[in-house]
């Protein structure tokens, strides 16, 4: 499986600048994913050390290979950030680049993509219960055009829940996708994006309870870092940019680095497609003596 994963890493340079490298400093990669951040970072010098961790076991295999030349300077730990206890350790960087991988999406059985006919799964740790089918299968009426309206942002969502409600229960990706597309007006249904994306997404959202997980790490990493570090968190929707732009200038530990998103060059943009919804926040952890 880690021969397979491929994920090309998002903002590197912009990455490195943000988190300030320090010769020598520990540093926590909180979405590992394929390794590409991370083999940056501890390319950057020598005696730089890092806590690498991902929910996806398949990343975690792709990371423990990619990165496996840098012995033990890497430690790996698998499961959800939220969940991450890093002890007495301080990290003088801590970086999280949130949202689904590119790996995750090109791999069909994942369920994250409708392109191709799939079972509705969407988790990204494959050791939870919870899947998409379960959702769209069993949840209430109510709470499904909620969920939909809420992290897809889907101002159809009450049409499209009440849909799914009589049409269930759903089996695959492309059945959810098409019956989404047949229930929305024409020319929704024609327009510059396909009329499952945002109920998709909320889906994934739910499926892995992105945003709840998410604002215990922005409440959590600031504690984990020595003073001086920095804070990079990269997202890739509205509802995540918006949660850490509050929480960073929000905190008392922590100093504003970036007043407006860091977003890829056009350089970038031609290479990378997905790095065109980047956005980039850094903080830096105050000293403690500076704190009212």
């Amino acid at each position: 499986m880690a021969a397979e994963f491929h994920h090309v890493p998002v903002l590197p340079q912009e990455v490195l600048t943000g988190l300030n490298l320090q010769p020598g400093g520990l540093y926590l990669d909180a979405t590992v994913g394929g390794g590409g951040h991370s083999q940056l970072i501890l390319e950057a010098d020598p005696a730089i050390r890092l806590v690498a961790v991902d929910q996806d076991e398949a990343a975690i295999a792709a990371a423990r290979s990619r990165l496996g030349p840098y012995g033990d300077r890497v430690e790996f730990w698998s499961g959800n950030f939220a969940d991450f206890d890093p002890g007495d350790q301080k990290f003088q960087g801590i970086l999280a680049d949130l949202g689904v991988s590119s790996h995750q999406l090109d791999v069909a059985e994942r369920g994250f993509s409708f392109r191709q006919a799939a079972p509705l799964d969407m988790r990204m740790d494959s050791r939870q219960e919870t899947t998409a089918a379960s959702l769209i299968n069993h949840a209430d009426e109510t709470d499904l055009a909620n969920l939909i309206y809420q992290y897809g942002e889907e101002r159809l969502s009450r049409r499209i829940a009440r849909t799914i409600v009589e049409k269930r229960p759903f089996q695959t990706t492309t059945q959810l996708a098409e019956t989404i597309a047949g229930c929305v007006p024409r020319k929704y249904r024609y327009g510059r994006i396909h009329p499952a994306t945002r109920t998709f997404q909320a889906l994934r959202i739910a499926v892995n309870r992105e945003m709840a997980v998410l604002e215990t790490l922005l409440a959590q990493a600031p504690t984990w870092l020595a003073p001086g570090g920095r804070l990079v968190i990269i997202s890739f929707h509205s509802l995540e940019d918006r949660l850490v732009k509050h929480a960073l200038k929000g905190s008392e530990w922590l100093k504003v680095v970036t007043k407006k998103p860091v977003t890829a060059s056009e350089t970038e943009l031609e290479q990378n497609l997905r790095s065109r919804s980047a956005k980039l926040r850094v903080a830096e952890k105050i000293q403690p003596d500076t704190l009212n």
